[in-house]
């Protein structure tokens, strides 16, 4: 979760210990038992980076020093003790980033190393020489571009003595699981296995269902098309944004459309005034169509609200079958297939491209604390309840939650 130390007096002048127990004393934070081996790794770490730094000089990378994976389900405080732990070391030695942040500024620097021998350890390299410790939120690949990369760049990083803490949802075994080419993953997996410390938090208290202050963010749409019109011109202008003549149709005459990171997507409505830097877009336009996690970036950077018009119920069962002779090729220039003839490979259900958007979306939305308001055809609980992507969702679903509070909302940084 986003956490808010402006409460601690010099925070930055605390361990994460010491932080951990001003939270608990100020009943700002409920001691959880659960949480306690992590504080404690997180508490060693900080001392042994303390101590080869003791005149705060960048550390020297002659000592290998472990990192510290976090992973458990949503709402056991992951973000939280890490932020702890950045909280308590200068920015020089130190950078957090959420982990898609990270490898879309991996993949640019690829871009600008193109014909370069070794890119990714020079990459390495620079990150070495600004950082000792890189610390990744949301520690989750799904792009095979990132899969293919990280293995290679995470060896690097180790080697040149970057100390690696990272949040997930899944033990590092489980990372990719049932990706194309996983096997050229595995390298990552050991990688991580061998410089981290893997701490699993197994409490059954999820923070995120704290007493929250709630404000309503999610509205079901109503049976009739003129009452769906109705509620969507009324968010519309709550927001201060011009009402478009037809919300129910979009000619191609009449459409809007943002360029986003050289794609134009179509969009609603928008305001970039300084105070209302609101954009709004139907779910079709911004979840189903050639999008990355890179272009909710992008609009996150740009906008501090967002409006999703019109979301579908998102759930499919995934089947399996054999794998026929002459499907090895996807038609496209790179390999992906997903195995040799005669395996068995995973058919996603018909939404799950949108679902994974939608995913993607929300975590930006949260990570950078964007305003997210949703229309939708079925109850939020509803969104996805059956598919291959329940485990993924849960996080989604957790997140939805806390971002329609009052603490939400008002949280700092």
């Amino acid at each position: 979760m986003p956490t808010n130390f402006s409460t601690v007096t010099n925070a930055s002048s605390l361990s994460p210990l010491e932080q951990y127990q001003a939270l608990v004393n100020a009943k700002k934070i409920s001691f959880d038992p659960s949480q306690q081996q992590a504080i404690s790794l997180l508490q060693q770490l900080y001392k042994t980076l303390n101590s080869t730094n003791v005149n705060g000089d960048r550390p020297s990378k002659n000592a290998a020093i472990k990192g510290v994976y976090l992973w458990g389900k949503v709402g056991r405080g992951k973000t939280f003790l890490m932020d702890l732990f950045v909280n308590s070391l200068p920015s020089i030695i130190c950078k957090r980033q959420h982990f898609h942040h990270f490898m879309q500024e991996v993949h640019q620097e690829l871009n600008a190393l193109s014909g370069k021998a070794e890119p990714l350890r020079f990459i390495a390299e620079q990150f070495s020489q600004q950082y000792k410790v890189l610390c990744f939120d949301e520690f989750f690949v799904t792009d095979i571009g990132d899969a293919m990369l990280l293995g290679n760049l995470l060896t690097f990083m180790f080697e040149l003595g970057i100390v690696v803490v990272s949040t997930s949802n899944c033990a590092p075994h489980e990372l990719y699981r049932n990706g194309l080419q996983r096997e050229r993953f595995l390298p990552a997996i050991t990688a991580i296995e061998q410089h981290t410390d893997v701490i699993a938090l197994t409490g059954a208290l999820d923070h995120r269902n704290r007493s929250l202050t709630y404000v309503q963010n999610y509205f079901v749409l109503p049976e009739f098309t003129d009452q769906q019109i109705a509620l969507h011109r009324k968010l519309l202008h709550r927001f201060e944004l011009d009402l478009p003549s037809q919300l129910n149709k979009k000619p191609d005459n009449s459409a809007s459309e943002i360029n986003i990171l050289g794609r134009k997507i179509t969009y609603i409505a928008k305001s970039t005034n300084a105070s209302n830097r609101t954009i709004c877009f139907d779910f079709t336009d911004l979840c189903q169509g050639p999008r990355s996690h890179f272009d909710y970036v992008e609009l996150a950077k740009r906008f501090s609200t967002l409006l999703l018009f019109n979301v579908p119920p998102m759930s499919g069962q995934a089947y399996e079958r054999i794998k026929a002779r002459g499907t090895e090729d996807n038609g496209s220039n790179i390999n992906v297939s997903a195995g040799q003839t005669g395996e068995r490979e995973v058919i996603l259900a018909p939404m799950d491209d949108a679902a994974r958007r939608f995913i993607a979306l929300v975590d930006e939305c949260y990570d950078c604390n964007l305003n997210l308001i949703i229309t939708a055809y079925v109850a939020q609980d509803q969104l996805y309840n059956n598919g291959s992507l329940l485990f993924e969702f849960e996080r989604t679903r957790s997140r939805l939650v806390e971002m329609a509070s009052q603490e939400y909302l008002h949280q700092s940084y």
